[in-house]
């Protein structure tokens, strides 16, 4: 798991150790259905979102199974527990105009904003998650056929073709980056002191050039994702490409992070539909 997964796990096992505790339960044999459920209860009413829940229910379960497997607990308590359903919003997104003039207007004539928009660029070309483009190495660059290799969730590796806009953006970085010269370092973003660029840097540089272009809304990492993952799938109408890209292992996550324009649907609709079409 990566060490944001295991920070998660751990705090969610501390707060259900800490309900035990209130409760004194003192041996995980003595907790029942009836006790997850009023932990997830209280958990609800003091206003933990709902896929939080969601994650500590998986934490829990998880940690049972460990128990049961190790002999310190003869069931699993949390099994057959739902978590509250938890609205299902679109994450908000940019334009196909505001991408453009966010990469576009990020001009390359310092090493930091070469290095940024570089950045950009391979966030919106290929869909990478903030995690994925923070681990990467100079080697998971293949220039000659376009390619960026990602370890994502789960540590499952993936392909993704890079664009043109993005292969240039990184070209332009790498020259500027040798002029550092911190060669023995293998990270493909690093700071002017030779260090990888961590993912809060990545978060603030994006803010920072969002707000310079004058978009209302933050710009984040996910937006140029959903950004990818919404300009792919209204052009290509392909659900399947884009969760293969977007490295989902559920389809039903592609479908929740990516939403298809009206104007799109209804051209479509208009195209497709035997009693819409005109004569």
């Amino acid at each position: 798991m990566s060490s944001h997964t295991v920070s998660n796990y751990q705090r969610d096992l501390k707060r259900l150790f800490a309900y035990c505790q209130q409760y004194e339960l003192h041996d995980w044999k003595a907790i029942k259905p009836s006790h997850i459920r009023q932990f997830i209860a209280d958990c609800h009413r003091e206003g933990l979102a709902g896929r939080s829940i969601q994650r500590l229910l998986s934490a829990t379960r998880s940690f049972y199974r460990f128990l049961i497997r190790e002999g310190w607990a003869g069931n699993n308590p949390a099994q057959a527990i739902q978590a509250p359903k938890s609205e299902k919003r679109l994450p908000s997104t940019l334009d196909v105009d505001q991408v453009s003039g966010l990469l576009d207007g990020t001009q390359q004539d310092t090493l930091v904003a070469c290095r940024d928009r570089a950045i950009m660029e391979l966030f919106y070309s290929s869909g990478l998650r903030l995690a994925e483009l923070g681990e990467l190495n100079l080697r998971d660059i293949d220039f000659g056929d376009h390619l960026v290799y990602v370890t994502g969730k789960g540590n499952k590796e993936r392909v993704i073709p890079v664009g043109d806009k993005a292969i240039q953006a990184l070209k332009t970085w790498l020259v500027m980056r040798d002029e550092l010269n911190f060669f023995e370092q293998t990270a493909l973003f690093i700071t002017q002191q030779g260090r990888r660029l961590g993912v809060r840097s990545i978060q603030k540089r994006l803010n920072f050039w969002g707000k310079k272009q004058g978009i209302s809304d933050k710009v984040h990492p996910h937006r140029l994702r959903h950004a990818f993952a919404s300009h792919m799938l209204e052009a290509s109408g392909d659900l399947r490409a884009v969760q293969e890209l977007l490295g989902h292992a559920d389809i039903s996550t592609t479908q929740i992070y990516t939403h298809v324009d009206f104007q799109h649907l209804a051209k479509v609709y208009d195209n497709a539909h035997p009693r819409a079409r005109k004569k």
